[in-house]
């Protein structure tokens, strides 16, 4: 679509709407909206629910063939995913969009599978990468000059679908109206990461937002790697990474986790751990086990799943995921469910 067609699309807003939207320049950045989890499930006409998408969190600011990928801790991905940027620039387009980077295997999203590629900076190396990835849109910020936040989101949504073209590995994030339950389980059912509820007529707001809602399917949240322990046996790399969160300036233990790793990531993040090593714990009141422990600076973080936290705030039965560099160490805290609901 051409920008005298978008412009079109605007003009023909209602005029409570036109009211709503801000010309000026395009920003540099624009911090993304962020969910909150919760453990209520709910269904409301006045929400919309997507699929929860296992990948890499990533803004787009495009201004013709100019086009600058940011993850959500504002890191360059232009060189981790080029043809991304390539479908982009090819679309001549003046706008800015949020959405989801995934790689699929098998019809599901799978974090491990796009970990070979969220390390890779050069764009060379990329394109001969063989994990494709997709990117969900799901969000415009702004259209031809104006700042589009302030609408609300089925109306956001409504205008990215009509003025990006979805082919390549650009997709567009469907969603269910009203019926938050129902899709939950069949999300659940089909082996998906969960749901995101979001108000439609919400605005896009910086932060962690009461108006976007995480219906997880299972437990799993970032934690901070603060030692390892020896293997043992066979085994080679480490036996288990010691991982905590951050409470009130603090890192606090939550456990230990052995299992999810192969042979190569045991090998690889050996490698990265023995350049952190420290011989002082960097837990809170000296956490963690001691016997064959290896403490190092808490650098790294980690995308774990488990099946529950313990009463005396520990992981049940954790197992690694990959490692994430689009968040820092000292914003990973406990994901409490709010309870929120509509």
């Amino acid at each position: 679509m051409d920008r005298t067609a978008r412009l079109t699309l605007l003009a023909g807003l209602p005029a409570d709407e036109q009211q709503l939207l801000r010309a000026g320049p395009s920003p540099d950045w624009v911090a993304p909206t962020l969910a909150t989890l919760t453990d209520r499930r709910f269904s409301d006409d006045h929400w919309l629910y997507e699929r929860k998408l296992d990948g890499e969190r990533c803004l787009a600011f495009v201004t013709g063939d100019d086009v600058r990928l940011w993850s959500r801790n504002r890191k360059a991905l232009d060189g981790t995913y080029p043809e991304i940027v390539d479908a982009l620039a090819d679309q001549d387009g003046d706008w800015i969009v949020d959405g989801e980077v995934v790689a699929l295997h098998r019809g599901q999203t799978s974090f491990s599978r796009l970990q070979q590629r969220m390390g890779i900076t050069d764009p060379a190396v990329a394109r001969q990468s063989p994990v494709a990835v997709v990117y969900f849109l799901f969000d415009l910020l702004r259209l031809d000059g104006f700042d589009t936040t302030g609408l609300p989101l089925r109306t956001r949504k409504s205008l990215l679908r009509k003025i990006v073209r979805f082919d390549g590995p650009l997709r567009f994030t469907v969603h269910r109206n009203g019926d938050g339950e129902a899709y939950y389980a069949a999300a659940c059912a089909r082996g998906w990461e969960g749901v995101i509820a979001k108000r439609a007529d919400g605005r896009y707001r910086a932060g962690r937002s009461p108006e976007w809602l995480k219906f997880k399917c299972a437990a799993g949240q970032e934690l901070v790697v603060g030692g390892f322990t020896d293997p043992s046996g066979s085994r080679t790399g480490f036996g288990a990474l010691l991982v905590g969160y951050y409470r009130d300036g603090e890192l606090v233990y939550a456990g230990k986790v052995g299992t999810g790793y192969d042979e190569r990531t045991l090998t690889s993040l050996r490698r990265r751990l023995d350049e952190l090593v420290v011989a002082r714990s960097p837990f809170a009141r000296a956490g963690g086990p001691t016997e064959r422990a290896h403490w190092v600076r808490p650098e790294l973080v980690g995308q774990f799943g488990f099946a529950e936290w313990t009463d005396d705030g520990k992981l049940r039965h954790p197992r690694f995921l990959g490692l994430r560099d689009d968040k820092a160490p000292g914003d990973v805290v406990r994901e409490r469910p709010s309870g929120a609901r509509p």
